[in-house]
C-alpha cells in the first residue's frame, strides 16, 4: 500500500532540521541536514502506518492539502510518500 502524508520541517536555532506530520500526531524526524530529516520522517511515518494497519484498527487520519498548512517564515513543506507491505515473503 502506498500512503503520502504532508510534513513540516523548520530549521533549528542550532542549525539542524525537525520536521513533523501534522495528520500523523507525534511522527516526525530530525536531522542535520534537510536531507537526513527527510529520512528520518519517512521511516517513522512508515511505522506508524504500519501500525496502525495491523495492530489497531486501520483508520487513517484524512491527508491535508499542503496548501491549507498554516505555515511559519522558513518552513519547508514536502509530502513524504511511504510503502507499507502487510505480507511476508514478497520478493521484489
Amino acid at each position: 500500500m502506498h500512503f503520502a502524508y504532508p510534513a513540516v520541517f523548520h530549521k533549528q536555532e542550532n542549525g539542524t532540521w525537525k520536521g513533523e506530520f501534522p495528520d500523523l500526531a507525534g511522527c516526525g524526524g530530525e536531522g542535520d541536514t534537510l536531507d537526513l530529516a527527510i529520512r528520518e520522517c519517512t521511516e517513522a511515518a512508515r511505522e506508524r502506518l504500519r501500525v496502525e494497519l495491523t495492530e489497531f484498527d486501520g483508520d487513517l487520519p484524512e491527508v491535508s492539502d499542503p496548501g491549507d498548512l498554516i505555515l511559519q517564515e522558513g518552513d519547508v513543506v514536502r509530502e513524504i510518500g511511504v510503502i507499507v507491505r502487510l505480507t511476508d515473503g514478497f520478493d521484489e
